[in-house]
């Protein structure tokens, strides 16, 4: 979630480089909260020192050498003298190590998208902080995890790995190729897992929507199995800020009349006028929007 305080401005290792706060009030207590800490400011900052880090985390400069040791055998950043680097890497650090400024938003969306699902469903997930913040909500919600219970379908690998350890959630992790940048498995052994099952909602994270080009992403292998999980599924629920409405990605997921609910976020900024018209545009076509 985005820290709403003032950020303090330190000199950073030989370029003057300023280290932001974290996005969280306090400092992190736990090794994974550090990490998480750790990558945040460096998707801020592309250099992390070793003194500073310490200084802003409240720990040892040993233990940061020791952090960034592991960072970097795990291949999340790359070693500099006095400290660290961006890893030379074409996409974003994986999910489960950073927080995303978004949180709030993104929360909301999950709390909504468990008010439409009922004790007992199968819910097919694909794979994006979206859906990953709705995996949480849905498993955290106890209306769904009292008998019957809540059964997970997904491509996701990390909403495979924090589904399973919730009681009376039957959790089927689909296989196949999985891309570390995004944890999601694709392919034919996904395509075949998928097509022995039967799913009450479909619940898609998008990387455009319009009502001319329908839900969007920009990758021909995943949108294949999220159509697949479409074509399995009773409902369609699509989730997606605001930010993403009235833009188009490479590959078709499905038509717009083929979405039974949209969950998104209220247009603001610069696109309002252009995101209000696709969702008035959507709910012509039958669609039921949520704002939240």
């Amino acid at each position: 979630m985005a820290d709403d305080a003032v950020p303090r401005h330190r000199p950073g290792p030989g370029a003057g480089t300023a280290l932001p706060d974290a996005p969280s009030g306090t400092p992190p207590a736990t090794r994974s909260g550090r990490w998480s800490a750790m990558l945040d400011l460096l998707a801020t900052t592309g250099r992390l020192g070793v003194s500073e880090t310490a200084e802003r985390l409240g720990v040892s400069e040993a233990t940061v050498r020791r952090d960034f040791a592991e960072l970097a055998r795990r291949q999340l950043v790359t070693r500099q003298h006095g400290g660290v680097v961006a890893a030379s890497i074409a996409y974003e650090l994986p999910y489960r190590y950073r927080s995303s400024q978004g949180d709030e938003s993104l929360a909301r969306i999950g709390a909504k998208v468990a008010e439409l699902v009922r004790p007992g469903q199968v819910v097919g997930l694909n794979g994006g902080t979206t859906t990953t913040a709705v995996a949480r909500a849905l498993t955290a919600r106890e209306e769904l995890l009292a008998a019957p219970g809540l059964s997970i379908v997904t491509n996701a690998l990390n909403i495979a790995a924090e589904a399973v350890l919730r009681q009376h959630v039957r959790c089927v992790s689909l296989g196949g190729v999985a891309r570390p940048e995004s944890f999601e498995t694709t392919g034919p052994i996904a395509m075949q897992a998928l097509e022995q099952l039967w799913l009450d909602t479909a619940v898609v994270g998008v990387t455009g929507l319009t009502v001319r080009e329908g839900a969007t992403c920009d990758l021909e292998d995943e949108a294949a199995l999220i159509r697949g999980m479409i074509a399995r599924a009773g409902e369609v629920v699509v989730v997606t800020t605001s930010a993403k409405l009235g833009t188009r990605g490479f590959a078709s997921i499905c038509g717009a009349a083929q979405i039974t609910h949209l969950v998104t976020t209220r247009p603001e900024g610069e696109g309002v006028a252009a995101a209000e018209k696709q969702l008035q545009a959507m709910t012509a076509v039958g669609v039921q929007v949520h704002i939240v």
